[in-house]
């Protein structure tokens, strides 16, 4: 739910209608009061699933938004912690509440670090990036990371087939692409583009070795299924 003291419905249509960074640049001071800011139990569950993996030196959060990714690599790393997003206004913001992080401005598919960083997270931005960015996205991270380095990421279940949040989804990706024909710049954020069997295909071959880690805490579905799995991506 939006909070009261979030944007109005006039500021959410002026982000749809602007292109991504624009959009995001003017939704900044009032993103962490919409439902698009990842929840603390969804980041809690992360940290929690990270401790045992480690140890890690530094981290990366990839997309960071107004950093709150950042307080998971705080709680798992031991070093220096770095944000990268190319919203200048979604990075003032991160920079307000995370003072010691570095914050870069660049593009998450051509990203300008070397491979210095031991964990690399990232938290809802994947859905910006259409299916033929998302290699390329993946291989920017891999080149980013030590070798032996960690990419990390929740992937929630897909809705039941037919079921109210299957619909939505499904509904909103199509108002999208219907938005992104008519009107230019396009706003990319779609949903459904983002599948666990093409996304660990295009991790390994972006030269990772993947494995799935159920978070538990999430709760499970119907069929016993985990809500929601960590990605777990490591640098060959």
């Amino acid at each position: 739910m939006f909070s009261p003291e979030g944007p109005t419905l006039r500021e959410l249509t002026a982000q749809a209608l602007s292109s991504v960074e624009h959009g995001y640049d003017l939704l900044a001071t009032k993103f962490d009061l919409t439902p698009f800011r990842t929840s603390d139990r969804l980041l809690g569950a992360v940290a929690d699933a990270l401790e045992p993996l480690g140890p890690f030196d530094t981290g990366l959060d990839v997309c960071c938004g107004t950093g709150a990714g950042l307080s998971v690599l705080r709680s798992v790393c031991a070093g220096p912690v770095t944000g990268v997003d190319f919203s200048a206004g979604m990075l003032a913001e991160a920079r307000a509440a995370h003072p010691d992080a570095t914050l870069v401005r660049a593009d998450a598919l051509a990203l300008p670090f070397a491979p210095v960083f031991d964990l690399a997270v990232s938290f809802g931005a994947f859905g910006h990036f259409l299916p033929s960015e998302q290699e390329t996205l993946f291989r920017q991270i891999h080149t980013a990371l030590r070798p032996g380095g960690t990419l990390a990421f929740p992937l929630p279940a897909p809705p039941r087939v037919g079921s109210a949040p299957y619909w939505t989804l499904w509904g909103f990706d199509a108002a999208m692409r219907v938005r992104n024909a008519l009107w230019h710049p396009p706003f990319v954020m779609y949903y459904r583009t983002f599948r666990l069997q093409d996304v660990h295909h295009r991790l390994t071959t972006a030269g990772f070795h993947v494995e799935l880690l159920p978070l538990h805490s999430l709760g499970t579905r119907e069929d016993g299924s985990p809500r929601c799995r960590l990605v777990v991506a490591r640098k060959a």
